[in-house]
């Protein structure tokens, strides 16, 4: 949203839709890795416990003040974008979920384009209503549903995966 402010939106999105599409390709190659490697009860059991981790997380973030994020600037709106998102999301929840979905099915091409189709949504949503929303609703507010929803996927994997 920060970016949004700052630059044209076309070019915000150019550079999140770029990141988001090489850290999903890393993360699905990787996840399907794990499929050939380990039985599939264990990458579902790792899933559902990275999922419920994440949420516990997310829940006890939103308990944190709001604030504006802070990142790399640099002059290009595209490239400022690209290194934000990237830094910003490497290694972190969506990234991991990305790898866990194409470790427990052997579908990376479905895993991938659902997971990028995803986050380019939400980055469109985030720039055009993000501002709007963000004057009704406290940032904390939208941590705490995120977290809400990350438990209740971690509790119905782990239900599907133990029964």
């Amino acid at each position: 949203m920060a970016l949004a402010a700052r630059y044209p939106w076309k070019k915000v999105f150019i550079g999140i839709a770029l990141a988001f599409t090489v850290l999903n390709v890393a993360a699905v190659l990787l996840g399907k890795a794990l499929f050939a490697v380990f039985p599939v009860f264990w990458t579902r059991l790792a899933s559902a416990g990275l999922f419920c981790y994440f949420g516990i997380a997310t829940l006890l973030h939103s308990a944190e003040p709001d604030g504006e994020e802070k990142g790399f600037v640099a002059s290009d709106a595209i490239r400022t974008a690209f290194l934000m998102i990237l830094l910003a999301e490497l290694g972190d929840k969506t990234q991991i979920v990305t790898l866990s979905l194409a470790a427990q099915y052997d579908a990376p091409v479905t895993v991938f384009c659902a997971s990028t189709l995803a986050l380019w949504l939400v980055s469109l949503l985030g720039i055009f209503l993000g501002r709007q929303l963000l004057r009704f609703m406290p940032l904390h507010y939208i941590h705490r549903a995120a977290g809400i929803m990350f438990l209740l996927f971690g509790a119905v994997l782990l239900y599907k995966t133990l029964a």
